[in-house]
Order: structure tokens, then C-alpha cells, then sequence
């Protein structure tokens, strides 16, 4: 090694440098502001030239001593080193790595020159630090177009999934593709999407074949290896979509149970059943059946299914036989139950208005808010969808003049109110939230929010043993006619309010264990069979340390 003063124009440049793509025009001139500013401060790698030449060939540097002639230096500084077996291609690619990324243009034609030179792709691998199967999707670019090549040289590179697209098509197709999608003068800019998208071709992947090597060789499926999807994979795929579904349909055929049936998808993409059949989703029956079909990626999919009895018909005699009970009045009319729900709502909506609510409870009236039967999310982009359109003004009021999500603790208990005052519901019909207003109303003491029930209105919707069992603790006495009995309670609760037993938010005990059966997210059983599994979706069971555990370590 020997440091000498040479001039710049002397030297040569090195035929297998790592860099040939052209530097930015603005990197260049600020090189040159610096070296005429200091000069050049690091010396170049030079290493003497071969076959009978007395010269020195640039090794690192050919920037350095560029700029160096532009800016009129007579002299640098360079370091002679030994010259390499390779031509120091190696030692250039490392280098050219260390100071800055190499395009994969650039890094690409270096390896292919390294590999030239009786390297092997897994010591070019181990002297950078790559993966071989990097090295390997690198080496693909040697089945890119060369006037592609150039394109992506310049720094307009595809994305990796239109990169595997171009690479995997033949050379007479990115031809063809090139020359009917190629940047003009006028837009210069190369469109990867549409080149991508005239050279895909649909695959077939080996980890979605059912078949093996017996019905592959005898189609002649040939699998070919996508180097760039992800290593912990089998990527293996064919193009030959005929013959993979033909190796499909005769595995299903070998395959068939006893009392199965091939099928297809419907135009939806779902299973395509025989008539009067229904599809099972539960555990099956020994009497089920299966049907097989391939969905749209070309995957074998099995499904359970049965054939659905007819009703038998009952004869005249049962008919003649069958005992008619004269339907008698229920003790509330359809008005009356919707009274009550709108009385409970009124109530309940007052009550969340001015009861006195702790935090906890409040937050515990919001998880129960959600969880009605009348609430429904919708996040429609911009669609009005009329669901939850009256959320948007509460959340509002926790930001700021300025856009800030800030607010004090009383601001977030008029808008926790608010909130559950629009979800929750006692009125019949789609808006009614079902057991967890009863129980919300329950918690915050709704029953003494609730109006008097005292009225002609709602007391015209009781039968007579329901009316005269209102008369319990009352100096009213029932009368021979019904709407005496009405009227005098009528009378009596103008000063005492009446509230019907009906109204009160307690929830019925069988309704509210019903509900909780069917909210309480159930395990799945170990000792179900794979069919079944694979119908009820993935398992939804929290793992240590998941989702669960964060949410307790939060609240903690």
C-alpha cells in the first residue's frame, strides 16, 4: 500500500465498478462546491494497471476524481492497493454499499459480474450480509427486458409485487407490453401498474392443491418458485389453471364420501347446494351429508349439509278432532306495552339527565348502551346510513377551538349522558334495546323518573282482573262495570302517582339469562372435527398475553 500524487486525468476508470447509474445532477454540484472549497479530502483507491500498462485504474473515487477535473486540481491524493483477483468487484460493491444503498439495477448487475468471476451465490451472500434467497430475487432481474432495466436504473423502480409480475412473464411478452406501454416524450414517467397488469397471469399455488404427486405428474404440473413472496411460505405456483383444477376435480372425485356430492360456487362465490337442502353449521349429524366444490382461488372446500323433510299434511279427522280454545283478552293491549315503553324511555333518559351517576357506573352504562339490540355501527365513507347520526354532536364537544382532543371532566360526563341517552331505548320496535335498559334504568334508580300511570289512557289498556288487582292498596273498591273501576282510579292517583308493576326496571330473570347465554362468547370445543372448525371461522379464544391481558394490564 503506498500513497502517491497523481494527476486526476490520468486516471482510469474501472470497467467492473459496483455504481454506473448516473448521480443526481444536484449531488454532483454540491461535490464540486466542496472540493473547490477544501479540495479532495479523502484520497482515491487506485490499484496499477494490468497487461503491460503503467498506469493506475480507480478502484473507489470515480465521483472524487470527476468533480476533481471540473474544478481544475492537477493533483490528488491516492492510495495504491494490491490489485484483486476478482478485478476488486467485490471490494467496489462492498465499498459502494457502505457509502450509500446501491439501486437494485446497480447491485444486481455487480452480483451477476461477482458470479461471473466463479462466485457462489452463497459467499456473495455472506460477504454482504444478505440472505441467498435476496441474491436469488436479485439474479431475477436478468429476466427483465434490458430496456426496462434502464427505465428502473434511473431510479423509477416498481413496487416489489409488479417487480415479480414483470420478471416472471418471457421476454417476448415484456417485449410486447413495452411497446405498447412505454413512457413517451411527453410523459416520461414509466406507468409499472399497467405494464404489470398486461403481463399477469393467473397462479395456482401448490399450498392450496389438495392433490399430490401422483395426480401432478399425471397432469404435468410443473411448480415454479416465487422468489420474492415471503420466505416462511410455500410460494410454489403454476399458471396452468386448467390442469391444476383438473387434478383438483379428479382428487375430490377419489376423495368423495359415501352420500357426497361435487358441487360448485354459486355467482357469490358460496356453496351451490341440491334442492331442499339446508346447509349445517353446527356439529353434524350421521345422517348429514357433504358436499365438496373448488371456490374461486382453486382450493377443495367441504361443507355439511341435509335434505329438509316435508311437513306432513294433517288429515281431516285430526282436524276435525283438534280442540278449539276460544282466545281470552291478554291483560294489557299492544298500546299498553308501547306505553310503557315510551313512559320507561322518558324516565330513563331523565334519570341519566339528573340522577346522581359515579364514573365507574357511568362507564358501565356505556358498555351496556353498546350491547343493545338497537344500536348499530356503520362506517359507510360518507354514507347516511341514519344510525348513530346524533353520536357525531356529543363527540364533538370534547375538542377544543382549535381541533384539540382536550376536555375537562365535567365536559366528558355531559357527553357520556348524552351518549346514552340517544343508545338507549325501551320503546317497542326497532329501537328498543332490549334486558340492558331494564337493567340500566335499574342501576340508576329510573323507577322514581317514571310518570304517572294513573291515566284514562293507560288505564283503558288493562283487562278487568289486571285493572281490579290495581286497586290493592287503594280505598277503591271494584265496581260492577269497568270503567267505574276505571274512573274512581282515575281519581284516586291524581294525587298519588300510580306506576304498574309492568314498568318497573327490573328484567325478567329467564330473559336476562337467556340474553346472557347468548352474548357470553362461547369456547370451541377441542373434540370438534376439522370440517366443523374450519366453518366456525378462527378461534376467538384470547391466548396469554393477548388482546384480553393488555386491556386488564390497561385498566390496571
Amino acid at each position: 500500500m503506498e500513497l502517491k500524487f497523481v494527476d486526476p486525468r490520468s486516471l482510469k476508470d474501472n470497467p467492473d465498478k459496483a455504481r454506473r447509474s448516473k448521480s443526481s445532477p444536484q449531488a454532483d454540484a454540491l461535490l464540486l462546491a466542496t472540493i473547490k472549497a477544501i479540495g479532495v479530502v479523502e484520497p482515491l483507491i487506485v490499484f496499477a494497471e494490468a497487461d503491460g500498462g503503467n498506469g493506475f485504474v480507480i478502484d473507489q473515487g470515480h465521483r472524487r476524481a470527476k468533480q476533481a477535473i471540473a474544478a481544475g486540481i492537477e493533483e490528488v491524493a491516492v492510495l495504491v492497493v494490491p490489485r484483486a483477483e476478482d478485478g476488486g468487484a467485490m471490494r467496489s460493491l462492498a465499498t459502494s454499499i457502505t457509502h450509500e444503498q446501491l439501486n437494485p439495477v446497480d447491485l444486481w448487475r455487480a452480483i451477476e459480474r461477482l458470479v461471473a468471476l466463479n462466485w457462489t451465490e452463497e459467499s456473495v451472500a455472506i460477504a454482504l450480509a444478505q440472505s441467498v434467497r435476496q441474491i436469488k430475487k436479485l439474479r431475477l432481474l436478468a429476466n427483465v427486458l434490458p430496456a426496462m432495466l434502464e427505465a428502473m436504473a434511473k431510479g423509477d423502480m416498481p413496487n416489489e409485487q409488479q417487480l415479480r409480475t414483470i420478471a416472471a412473464a418471457s421476454l417476448e411478452e415484456q417485449k410486447e407490453v413495452w411497446k405498447a406501454k412505454r413512457p413517451s416524450k411527453d410523459d416520461p414517467q414509466v406507468s409499472w401498474w399497467s405494464i404489470a397488469n398486461g403481463l399477469t397471469k393467473r397462479r395456482m399455488y401448490a399450498r392450496d392443491a389438495s392433490f399430490g404427486d401422483e395426480l401432478r405428474e399425471a397432469y404435468g404440473i410443473a411448480w415454479v418458485e416465487d422468489l420474492f413472496a415471503p420466505a416462511d411460505q410455500d410460494s410454489r405456483y403454476t399458471t396452468d389453471v386448467e390442469a391444476f383444477l383438473g387434478a383438483q376435480q379428479e382428487w375430490m372425485t377419489q376423495n368423495l364420501p359415501k352420500k357426497g356430492v361435487i358441487t360448485e360456487p354459486n355467482a357469490y362465490g358460496e356453496v351451490k347446494l341440491p334442492p331442499k337442502a339446508e346447509r349445517v353449521y353446527g356439529t353434524p349429524k350421521k345422517s348429514d351429508r357433504t358436499a365438496m366444490y373448488l371456490d374461486r382461488e382453486g382450493k377443495v372446500k367441504t361443507v355439511q349439509f341435509r335434505l329438509t323433510e316435508a311437513k306432513k299434511k294433517a288429515n281431516s279427522t285430526e282436524a276435525a278432532e283438534a280442540v278449539v280454545i276460544p282466545k281470552s283478552r291478554p291483560d294489557m293491549t299492544r298500546k299498553g306495552i308501547e306505553m310503557i315503553g315510551d313512559l320507561r324511555t322518558d324516565a330513563l333518559h331523565e334519570a341519566l339527565s339528573r340522577a346522581p351517576i359515579t364514573d365507574h357506573t357511568l362507564l358501565a352504562l356505556l358498555v351496556l348502551a353498546f350491547a343493545g339490540q338497537n344500536v348499530r355501527v356503520d362506517s359507510g365513507a360518507g354514507g347516511n346510513h341514519g344510525f348513530g347520526r346524533c353520536m357525531p354532536r356529543h363527540a364533538a364537544t370534547l375538542f377544543d377551538a382549535e381541533g384539540k382532543f382536550a376536555f375537562d371532566a365535567e365536559t366528558l360526563r355531559i357527553a357520556a349522558r348524552g351518549v346514552l341517552i340517544d343508545a338507549l331505548s325501551c320503546r317497542e320496535g326497532m329501537s328498543k334495546s332490549g334486558v340492558v335498559a331494564l337493567v340500566a334504568g335499574g342501576a340508576i334508580g329510573a323507577d322514581s323518573f317514571l310518570a304517572n300511570m294513573g291515566t284514562e289512557d293507560f288505564l283503558s289498556c288493562l283487562s278487568r282482573p289486571a285493572l281490579e288487582g290495581s286497586c290493592a292498596d287503594t280505598p277503591v273498591l271494584p265496581r260492577a262495570r269497568v270503567r267505574d273501576t276505571r274512573a274512581a282510579l282515575v281519581e284516586h292517583f291524581k294525587e298519588r302517582p300510580f306506576v304498574h308493576p309492568a314498568a318497573l326496571f327490573t328484567p325478567d330473570a329467564a330473559s336476562l339469562t337467556e340474553w346472557l347465554s347468548k352474548s357470553t362468547v362461547a369456547e370451541v370445543d377441542d373434540d370438534l372435527g376439522p370440517e366443523v372448525e374450519s366453518l366456525s371461522g378462527q378461534d376467538q379464544r384470547p391466548e396469554k398475553g393477548g388482546l384480553d391481558d393488555g386491556y386488564r394490564e390497561a385498566a390496571e
